[in-house]
Parts: structure tokens; sequence; C-alpha cells
């Protein structure tokens, strides 16, 4: 995305120049950027001069947004997720755990950063 973001005015890029400028395996980048686009965040061209190019303005898409959608929550436990949320197995109350109360102070800073820099920061 940081790469594609790069480009003057959304040019469209192949998907062997990313691979090879990033050192990506192809095929697991083919994977990815099919994900993205069907979320969204990239379109593609097909043809001479085709490839693939972002779908919105760099500082348009959050790094939550994109982390969210490529590793999955953003929370390091599924108790304090606020888009996953699970409940432990081996909590027995969560408002009395204090470990719960740490992961959300992180959790809430993590995303007080990833929410208000975007993919333009990456440049």
């Amino acid at each position: 995305m940081a790469h594609l973001a790069r480009q003057e005015s959304n040019k469209p890029v192949l998907i062997g120049q990313i691979s090879e400028t990033e050192v990506i395996p192809k095929k697991f980048l083919e994977a990815i950027l099919l994900d993205l686009k069907k979320l969204g965040f990239v379109n593609s061209k097909q043809g001479k001069g085709g490839g693939y190019y972002l779908a919105r303005d760099a500082k348009d898409i959050s790094l939550a947004s994109l982390i969210r959608v490529l590793e999955g929550p953003i929370a390091l436990l599924p108790c304090v997720s606020k888009n996953y949320y699970e409940k432990c197995d081996d909590c027995p109350n969560e408002g009395i755990c204090t470990l719960n109360k740490v992961m959300v102070e992180l959790r809430d800073s993590t995303l007080e950063i990833l929410e208000n820099k975007s993919l333009e920061s990456l440049k």
C-alpha cells in the first residue's frame, strides 16, 4: 500500500514491480491485492498501462483500517477488542481483571495513533 501511495497521480503499478521493489513474493502479493480490491482499498486496470492503484487518496486511508483488514484485531487480547470482542476463556470476571484494564489503555493509545495516521504518512 505504501508503494502505491508513493506513485504520482494514482498511476497503476504492475504486481511484478511491487513484488520486486518491496521484496514480497508475487503469489502472496496477488492474494493481498485481491483482498484489498474486494474491500475497496485498491482498484486495478487491465491491459497496457494496467496494474493496481489506490481506490482513495492515501490521506483518506487510516493505518488502523489497513491493519484491521490485513492483520485482524488491533487489541492484544480478544476481551478488549472493539471490533472482534470475545470473552477470555480463563477470566472469571472482566470487571475486576487488572490485565484487562491495562490492555484497554494500551488499545486506546494504539488506536489514537493508528486512527490519526494515514497511508500518506508512510510515503
